[in-house]
């Protein structure tokens, strides 16, 4: 019996977990929809991520391919299934797809979007907590859109890059930066084919030090230009960040 490859879309809450990718030091994503898949399909199943999420980075849109014998003849009722096992672990299978059996969820991918939400007010958060950054100190909304339109375009982002990033070359090409503000919230959209390590939420954190006064455009330019990392403000939390979308 030959392969089927499967593409499925998910949601998850990020809090509770290590990140996407499986890790020794605790569980994935990962982990907890292949356990799931294992109990439905009664065989080890290995998914493929189109976005390595960090720990407590949060998903509306991920997508994951993956390869099985069995034909999945009833996806709705495939889908209720896999949620049935993940329902306590606040991940969501949202859709499901047969693709063609070369189809990677990574490699193939066309168009990542990541949303950053900041709540800008001076009290703490209840409702949104741990499920945006609260800055406290007022941001300069046309100042934050000036930082935005700096990062969009050809770029070497090697001071937004991590460490322990391993692309080949830290120069990105961004499509698009939209930032839009609902009352106290701020959103802001970043789409590109992909992204370095940990570099979303070091432009956050940067625009966050731009918009609030810390930084003057020329010490955002600067620090951009440097293609130092040393110069990078510190990257916002973990759990302000959305894997909203991903394009084929």
């Amino acid at each position: 019996m030959k392969m089927i490859n499967y593409l499925i879309k998910i949601e998850y809450d990020g809090t509770n977990f290590v990140g996407w990718q499986s890790q020794r030091n605790g569980t994935s994503v990962q982990d907890i929809i292949e356990k799931a898949l294992k109990k439905i399909l009664r065989t080890k199943i290995r998914i493929i991520g189109a976005g390595r999420t960090d720990k407590g980075v949060h998903a509306y849109g991920q997508h994951a391919n993956f390869k099985t014998k069995k034909k999945i003849e009833n996806k709705n009722k495939f889908i209720e299934s896999m949620n049935f096992f993940l329902r306590k672990k606040l991940i969501s299978i949202i859709k499901i797809e047969s693709k063609k059996i070369h189809f990677h969820a990574r490699f193939n991918a066309k168009r990542r979007t990541y949303e950053y939400l900041i709540i800008n007010r001076p009290s703490l958060l209840s409702i949104d907590r741990g499920k945006a950054w609260h800055v406290k100190k007022k941001i300069n909304m046309n100042i934050l859109k000036k930082g935005g339109k700096l990062l969009k375009g050809t770029h070497d982002f090697s001071t937004f890059r991590a460490s322990s990033c391993t692309a080949k070359s830290p120069i990105k090409k961004i499509d698009s930066v939209v930032i839009k503000k609902n009352k106290e919230k701020i959103y802001i959209k970043f789409i590109s084919k992909s992204f370095l390590q940990t570099q979303v939420r070091s432009m956050v954190g940067s625009l966050k030090y731009l918009s609030t006064g810390k930084w003057s455009v020329s010490d955002f330019k600067n620090a951009m230009r440097s293609k130092n990392r040393a110069n990078c403000a510190p990257p916002a939390p973990a759990e302000g960040l959305y894997l909203v979308d991903v394009k084929y």
